[in-house]
């Protein structure tokens, strides 16, 4: 065998160490878990942290009773914010916009682009209920002028006014600003300003930490096989492929 193939070989043999996997057993992976301890007070913030920032004020109420955990916000203060929610949720817009405004008037004084697309919700409404001389004139007193002054909002004004081109918006290229994901996207819009509003994160913290634990796994999986969690609903461990 010639010397050239001899150190080919060897230089396989030493890519293909570098590339294997570490195999780590359910014993030893379940041995480092159990090395790993995570104060119960952390655990009731990260549960009260969710419920605060979703909105589930009678949850929030009864777990904060129960676990001592207190919340970092007036528990009375979700209600409020849950109301402007359910009110963008449900197409009423301008109730939403006076509920805001009850809150505290410097959410849409300081946020142009949030007080837009609540002004954008209210057009699509008008549109949904057939309302279109009013929807053309509401798009041209209110919304045209803003824009005039940008170039973004112009884009989605016309976007919008787009459906009032199609009689049958099943087809139309546009429809889904009738979707009911558009009223939930707006409404998830006001809800974060609020929570900013309040000093408080617009995002809960838990989705965060399992996305961070999938991506943790990923990067982990090019290293090593071991008892990974395939689903995050029941956080049970698979055992590697052998």
């Amino acid at each position: 065998m010639s010397l050239f193939w001899i150190v080919l070989r060897q230089l396989a043999q030493i890519e293909a160490m570098a590339t294997s996997k570490k195999l780590i057993t359910r014993e030893e992976w379940e041995k480092k878990l159990s090395d790993v301890k995570i104060k119960k007070e952390d655990m009731n913030k990260l549960v009260m942290n969710f419920l605060v920032t979703e909105g589930f004020v009678d949850v929030a109420e009864k777990f904060r009773m129960e676990s001592g955990t207190e919340p970092d916000i007036d528990l009375a203060t979700i209600s409020d914010r849950m109301a402007v929610k359910k009110a963008v949720q449900s197409g009423n817009v301008e109730d939403a916009i006076d509920k805001v405004n009850d809150l505290n008037p410097e959410i849409l004084d300081t946020n142009p682009q949030l007080f837009f697309h609540l002004q954008q919700q209210r057009l699509i409404e008008l549109i949904r209920n057939g309302k279109v001389e009013e929807a053309l004139e509401f798009a041209q007193e209110e919304l045209a002028p803003r824009g005039e002054e940008n170039i973004a909002f112009l884009e989605e004004l016309e976007r919008t006014v787009a459906l009032l081109a199609f009689e049958d918006v099943t087809n139309c290229p546009v429809g889904d600003l009738l979707d009911i994901s558009q009223r939930l996207k707006t409404a998830s819009e006001v809800n974060a300003a609020i929570l900013t509003s309040q000093s408080h994160e617009k995002d809960p913290k838990l989705p965060s930490l399992l996305k961070m634990l999938v991506w943790a796994q990923n990067q982990l999986d090019e290293k090593a096989a071991y008892p990974r969690i395939t689903n995050l609903s029941t956080a049970n461990l698979e055992d590697p492929a052998v």
